[in-house]
């Protein structure tokens, strides 16, 4: 199978995970662009910021138009993670391929554990403690930084458990973070994004702009809690096997 097909098949999925779920896009792209197109664990998380961040500033617009996105508090848990994203994203450059792999690994078994346990949604909205935001929000910046993601795979238990969103509205506000937090670690990259193979990048970017929009649509048809806990299956199983390939 071409590169371009495998990449505007494995965009699809991504997209349609960030636009139904409000994250877990750049989780599988990670994966994606190492083991299917050959890219490096290096390359790889910074072609995952490209993808993710334009990806999910396109699913944003779709939530934001139906009142899913809290602004307010996107941009206050965003803006704590800016400055962990940046510095992040520089460390990244000078960690072993290995250890990249294993943290990525590490860190998306343990989404997927939390995504598969008993979940407490709330019935209602709860006020916001700025405290709380900015602390989650930095760390969640730390980790877009390191390992490329988007955030949004931890953005939306932390919105909903720890800041007390329903699941809808921590969808779209998620889009929000990972749109700054991907952009932010970005910015540290740029030397390297003229190394990339655009012409995989390219294609695949598409097909996941394409996958948010029926995403969105997917996710006002069924529940969330459907979606995540199939989500959560494939999650552990990629990080299962990334563990392995990174400990043989």
């Amino acid at each position: 199978m071409s590169a371009v097909i495998l990449a505007l098949t494995a965009g699809a999925v991504i997209g349609l995970a960030l636009g139904a779920l409000g994250g877990g896009g750049s989780v599988l792209a990670v994966p994606a662009l190492i083991y299917l197109l050959g890219f490096t664990p290096v390359a790889a998380t910074t072609a995952s910021l490209v993808i993710v961040t334009v990806t999910s500033a396109t699913a944003l617009s779709a939530h934001a138009r139906d009142g899913q996105v809290r602004g307010r508090t996107g941009l206050l848990f965003a803006a704590a993670g800016i400055g962990p994203a940046m510095l992040g994203g520089a460390l990244a450059g000078h960690l072993p391929a290995a250890v990249l792999t294993a943290a990525f690994a590490v860190i998306a078994a343990a989404a997927a554990l939390r995504m598969l346990g008993p979940r407490s949604v709330p019935d209602s909205e709860t006020p916001v403690r700025p405290g709380r935001a900015a602390a989650a929000g930095a760390g969640l910046g730390a980790v877009t930084g390191v390992l490329g993601v988007g955030g949004g795979f931890l953005a939306v238990p932390a919105l909903v458990s720890v800041l007390g969103m329903r699941m809808r509205t921590a969808v779209g506000t998620s889009l929000l973070v990972i749109t700054i937090n991907s952009l932010a670690a970005l910015t540290m990259r740029a030397g390297t994004a003229g190394s990339l193979d655009w012409a995989v990048i390219g294609p695949f970017a598409g097909a996941a702009i394409l996958g948010a929009w029926d995403g969105k649509r997917l996710s006002a048809k069924l529940s969330a809690g459907t979606l995540q806990r199939v989500f959560a299956v494939v999650l552990l199983a990629v990080a299962g096997f990334m563990l392995v390939d990174a400990v043989t």
